[in-house]
């Protein structure tokens, strides 16, 4: 019985320390269990037949029926009043030859399966911005605790050492006070974000279907760089190559070919038809009749005159041909502004956190000299508290900006159709496993 204890102690020693995610496992995670991307999957499913359908208008058309009928006839010539039974059945089978809306249907069916497989890349490209924004505002709430927890840490040293030096008459009880409020707003502010922590865990935990766990963060220091190219080129590809901006593209397509669909009315068909029918009357007086008809044939159609149907439906056409023109116009230039607002977004999140590294530097600095200054008399706890928080405040805002620029860079891959999983396979090299508690 006393080797129990012993033995469990050893068995958690050995046992592996559990892995922490990264950023693409998370979206592994998340394409197997999000269920908006599920549903753009299942739409993309079910947009693949509608070529099938297109096509199905060009190929032969067969029937089967049949029929069971009483009969009661009533009739002034003699012998012309009969009750009987009749029964048939027809097989009839039709193959278009020329129909001229037919053929233009199954081409915009083949386009509607394009935007099917766009709209679902659309959604591909959404889930990574989605597991990504939703990756770093957990690590950027556990980053703000454990900033907040160095402050309350220096905070309660300071509070201490002036507590200690008002008993002894060096300082008075204002410093006491002011390194309590600061500790009891430190407090408050660690309750917020711990909040907003759980918030946030939940949201990932939506997407992927299970607690997050622990998750890889960044590594120190952060090797980032500017995206190569001139912004207007970037525009440029953005938009030829935005995802949305191509499916207004095929959308336009599709107008241009409602158009030649509608006028199409106009024309005639042409199909080839055949027939077989079998028609049994029983006791009809006092004969029985039983026909077979076979026939095959073509069948001609002309539309002469529908009530201005047909005219109608191609100005409409032509209207909406209009509109997919001024949409597919949109699309484009907000794909370049998209594309030209996170090239900004990136080449400013480059020298901002430039700047907050060195911020930092030159904040560390700063607190050593107020630690100097108060050991020789010149300064005092409020001022090495100030310098303090300067530092973690520096130090959060750095994490904030380097967060930003990685999910810039993201948006703008997305921006010029780009983004792909292996994005996510970059950043994980700039990801560590967390120090463990």
């Amino acid at each position: 019985m006393q080797l129990k204890p012993l033995f469990l102690a050893l068995s958690l020693a050995l046992a592996p320390a559990a892995h922490a995610a990264d950023l693409s496992e998370v979206y592994r995670d998340a394409l197997a269990y999000d269920a908006q991307y599920a549903s753009a999957r299942a739409a993309y499913q079910a947009g693949q037949e509608a070529a099938v359908q297109g096509r199905a208008g060009l190929l032969p058309n067969v029937n089967l029926g049949g029929n069971v009928r009483y009969n009661s006839v009533d009739s002034s010539l003699a012998g012309g009043d009969a009750d009987f039974d009749s029964n048939g059945a027809s097989l009839t089978a039709a193959q278009p030859l020329f129909r001229k809306q037919n053929l233009v249907a199954y081409a915009q069916a083949k386009e509607q399966v394009k935007i099917a497989a766009l709209r679902f890349a659309v959604a591909e490209q959404d889930l990574i911005l989605r597991v990504a924004q939703a990756y770093f505002d957990v690590l950027e709430s556990q980053d703000n605790i454990a900033f907040i927890n160095a402050q309350k840490a220096a905070i309660t040293e300071q509070l201490a050492a002036a507590k200690r030096n008002f008993e002894v008459g060096t300082t008075t009880i204002t410093d006491t006070h002011e390194a309590q409020a600061r500790y009891d707003l430190a407090t408050a502010q660690e309750i917020a974000e711990q909040n907003s922590l759980n918030i946030r865990l939940r949201a990932l935990e939506k997407l992927i279907g299970k607690p997050a766990g622990a998750l890889d963060t960044l590594a120190e220091p952060v090797q980032l760089k500017a995206e190569g190219g001139h912004i207007d080129e970037w525009a440029t590809i953005a938009a030829d190559g935005n995802l949305q901006a191509e499916i207004q593209r095929v959308t336009k397509v599709i107008a241009d070919q409602e158009i030649e669909r509608n006028r199409a009315g106009h024309y005639p068909t042409l199909d080839a038809v055949a027939g077989y029918t079998i028609s049994n009357n029983q006791n009809f007086g006092t004969q029985q009749v039983d026909t077979r008809t076979a026939s095959i044939g073509v069948e001609l159609n002309l539309p002469i005159y529908q009530g201005g149907l047909t005219s109608s439906r191609v100005r409409e056409a032509v209207a909406n041909q209009e509109r997919a023109r001024q949409d597919l116009e949109n699309a484009t230039r907000e794909a370049s502004l998209q594309a030209r607002q996170a090239y900004l977004n990136v080449s400013s999140g480059v020298a901002r956190v430039q700047a907050l590294e060195q911020a930092l530097v030159s904040t560390r600095a700063q607190l050593d000299s107020t630690r100097l200054g108060l050991d020789v008399g010149v300064r005092t706890n409020l001022d090495v508290l100030d310098a303090e928080q300067q530092v973690l405040s520096a130090r959060r805002d750095l994490a904030g900006a380097r967060y930003d620029y990685l999910l810039s860079r993201l948006a703008l891959k997305a921006a010029v159709g780009s983004l792909n999983p292996a994005d996510l396979t970059e950043i994980d090299q700039l990801l560590k496993p967390p120090a463990p508690q």
